[in-house]
């Protein structure tokens, strides 16, 4: 939101009171507490009729430093507020001298200022990253009594900032007014459905609002040298999150926001849908099922979406017997095909749902302020909705979903979430205006945890479409609906690279494009980058998403695609286990990986699949792509092509195949089964040695299907000598140097061939040298 007129001016009706001046700043048992003026002391008088601000300063995990800045500080606290968490405050340290005062957390250190202006700087180490200057920080009116509280942090020369949640527009947020308002605005709108008030910079620290309500953002846009945030009310509050790399600030971020459960490995195979408003039983579910079986094309998933319930009632999580006359049957004859099964839902009540009656007879859906139950047309006729702050209902609507695990339901797809109504009342007597983005998070949480309880933990997985701060907790995501051209494939891979940017470890988009049905060349396309994501869905509205519905062609590429994936479990795995430790993405923008290459800083067309791997979509029917490769020695994957990077690169590519490159200095595990995506990693796993340079090492690890490291495999070159050690399953497994040469002699293992070395079942702790020619 922007309150000035230009650098000088303030827009009419808008009254601004910054801080200009430092009274006081003490020690309390949380950290410091500076009161700070708005018009400057020049006497006792000067104290009269005036503006102060309370600032308070706090750390809850070490590198987190939180600003709270009050105006009156009587005002009744309402929920929801996020789930933090909170340390015991030990690793504070407070510091003064003459001139300033300063907050210590880990690397991260605030300095306060003494002198005639105010200031804070934020500094890690002795490297200034940003800080609030003179009236910055501000209490503000406007014409109508409407109150606000604004923050100005630095940004300096060449800083980029990124994230904010999924966002389709410009990768580099720059430049841009962002209201984090969860909307169902599809994928071609400045509009979100997860939105999240969180933002990372290219100097490697990252600012939390901790306010789930409207966040009104000004990225360089109301004045170009500040990131400007805002939000309703008498106080705001914010954390600065040290890095100093973009990896460890959302590490950071994610330890005091939740991190990301693992998802289950059987959720990174292929999933097939029933699309929207297709007309389908089981007669065409079996179809389905059977065609890709007899083609050959690996299904992992199948969902069913909204019509397996009957038209007008949804959600009454009841299946509709015109078409689906035995479900218990059916799910069964489907998992006993080696599937696992997903049906939609949301959070909706229709007015003729069976769960209408009893939601309004026991206070479990919302009301307006007269008592009545709030509904709408919009969407299905007469719906309410699920107030999920009752801790009954949350109870009354799980325990439907209980019963359709029961019948051998194995996930649910999230969808909504977003059309949330400000003009109504909850049960806890929470704030509809934070309500609005925060009920996606009581949605997703109630699903999840029943998931959870049913299945088991790492067993629960969801299809998400909404979000905000910390539902990176309930994977996975999905992009939402997005149209079928290259366009809308290139703004889905921007909005999932702000959300991983975001805290969210795994996302997914609808492969093809929802709206409409897509070119068989952009459904191909399209194929490759959708199985070379974090999970892998076929999905549309109006139109059935199998293969064959495109072209012959397009049934090879699913096979070669999904079947690639498959092989690269045993890599793809640990990196969801790394995304659970530490809320890395799985899909990770190239300045996450590459922070001091200043070409990585803006691109948006490419990515890295955990660490090793490179990926650019080719977003053009004549498979012309223009990509680029940081310094280093990179292998293609499936060529085994080795070029040397630093450059731009533009090339031609069939359906087959894409820039997928390896990193140097990689070691990369592949495995031994390519048809389906769960399976014993450890066993007979491959792995691949790249560009190793002399002096460096290098480890990978293969997980076990709970996520459990079970092997970890290291290699150490100097000179001619790669010294290789193996600690945990006791397994057979292979390792190939890629790009080192040929092997002149190996000691501790079996020399397969000129490049290859293979090490048998037995020992739990190998250890072998390599002798390159």
């Amino acid at each position: 939101m922007k309150f000035t007129d230009g650098l000088w001016l303030v827009r009419d009706g808008i009254t601004i009171n910054g801080a200009v001046q430092n009274y006081v700043v003490e020690k309390t048992p949380e950290g410091l507490t500076a009161i700070t003026q708005t018009t400057p002391i020049t006497g006792r008088s000067a104290t009269l009729n005036s503006t102060l601000l309370t600032v308070k300063f706090h750390s809850p995990l070490p590198g987190v430093v939180g600003v709270k800045i009050i105006h009156h500080d009587g005002v009744q606290e309402r929920g929801p507020v996020f789930e933090l968490t909170k340390g015991t405050g030990d690793h504070v340290k407070i510091e003064e001298t003459d001139s300033e005062t300063v907050l210590v957390s880990g690397g991260l250190r605030v300095v306060i200022r003494k002198g005639q202006q105010w200031a804070v700087d934020f500094y890690h180490g002795d490297e200034r990253i940003t800080g609030s200057g003179y009236k910055s920080m501000a209490y503000i009116t406007d014409q109508d009594g409407n109150t606000y509280m604004r923050e100005e942090l630095d940004l300096g020369v060449g800083e980029f900032v990124y994230g904010l949640g999924e966002r389709f527009t410009a990768f580099v947020k720059n430049g841009q007014t962002v209201d984090l308002w969860n909307k169902d605005g599809g994928t071609s709108s400045e509009q979100a459905y997860k939105n999240v008030p969180f933002y990372v910079s290219s100097k490697g620290y990252g600012v939390f609002v901790n306010h789930p309500e409207l966040v009104s953002y000004e990225i360089a846009s109301e004045k170009v040298k500040k990131a400007q945030f805002s939000v309703s009310g008498e106080s705001l509050e914010y954390f600065v999150i040290d890095g100093p790399t973009i990896k460890e600030v959302i590490s950071n971020y994610t330890s005091l926001t939740g991190k990301p459960a693992l998802p289950p490995a059987w959720t990174f195979g292929l999933w097939l849908t029933t699309s929207f408003t297709t007309d389908y039983d089981e007669a065409t579910v079996n179809s389905f099922v059977d065609g890709m079986a007899e083609r050959d094309l690996p299904l992992s998933v199948f969902h069913f979406d909204c019509f397996w319930m009957r038209e007008y009632q949804w959600t009454d999580f009841q299946w509709d017997e015109r078409v689906f006359p035995d479900p218990v049957g059916m799910l069964k004859r489907l998992k006993d095909k080696g599937l696992k099964i997903c049906v939609w839902i949301n959070s909706y009540i229709g007015q003729r749902s069976r769960l209408f009656e009893e939601g309004k007879k026991n206070g479990y859906l919302l009301k307006k302020p007269n008592g009545d139950v709030y509904q709408c047309d919009l969407w299905q006729a007469g719906m309410a909705l699920v107030d999920f702050t009752n801790p009954a209902a949350c109870e009354w609507y799980a325990g439907y979903l209980r019963d359709l695990v029961d019948m051998g339901v194995d996930s649910f797809k999230t969808d909504f979430g977003e059309r949330i109504p400000t003009d109504v009342v909850y049960f806890d007597g929470s704030d509809p205006m934070k309500m609005h983005n925060y009920y996606t998070q009581l949605y997703n949480k109630v699903v999840f945890e029943v998931l959870e309880e049913k299945l088991g933990k790492n067993e629960a997985a969801l299809f998400a479409r909404s979000a905000t701060a910390g539902g990176q907790q309930f994977p996975v995501h999905w992009g939402g609906d997005c149209y079928a051209d290259y366009e809308s494939m290139a703004e889905s891979l921007r909005g999932g690279l702000s959300l991983g940017l975001s805290g969210f470890g795994f996302w997914s988009h609808d492969i093809g494009g929802f709206e409409n049905t897509a070119p068989a060349h952009v459904f191909k396309r399209w194929l490759a980058f959708g199985l070379l994501s974090s999970h892998s869905r076929l999905h549309g509205s109006t139109s059935y998403r199998v293969p064959w519905a495109y072209d012959d062609e397009a049934c090879d590429v699913t096979r070669y695609f999904t079947k690639l994936k498959c092989s690269l479990m045993p890599y793809l795995y640990d990196v969801a286990g790394q995304a659970a430790e530490h809320g890395w993405a799985s899909m990770r923008a190239m300045v996450m990986e590459f922070p001091e290459d200043p070409t990585c800083e803006v691109l948006d067309r490419q990515y890295m699949l955990g660490d090793s791997l490179l990926v650019a979509p080719i977003f053009q029917e004549n498979g012309e792509v223009k990509y680029y490769l940081p310094a280093g020695r990179w292998t293609h994957l499936l060529s085994g092509e080795t070029v040397q990077g630093g450059s731009w690169r533009k090339e031609k590519y069939d359906f087959f195949s894409l820039p997928l490159f390896v990193r140097q200095n990689s070691l990369l595990a592949i495995g031994s089964v390519d048809n389906k995506p769960d399976y014993d990693y450890a066993a007979g796993v491959k792995f691949g040695l790249y560009s190793l340079e002399d002096g460096t090492g290098t480890s990978a690890t293969v997980r076990d299907l709970k996520g459990a490291p079970e092997l970890t495999v290291k290699a150490d070159r100097k000179g001619s000598i790669v010294t290789v050690t193996a600690e945990g399953s006791g397994k057979e497994f292979s390792l190939s140097l890629k790009d080192l040469g040929a092997i002149s002699s190996v000691e501790g293992a079996e020399q397969v061939d000129e490049t290859t070395v293979k090490v048998n079942a037995g020992a739990k702790s190998v250890s072998f040298t390599i002798t390159l020619k």
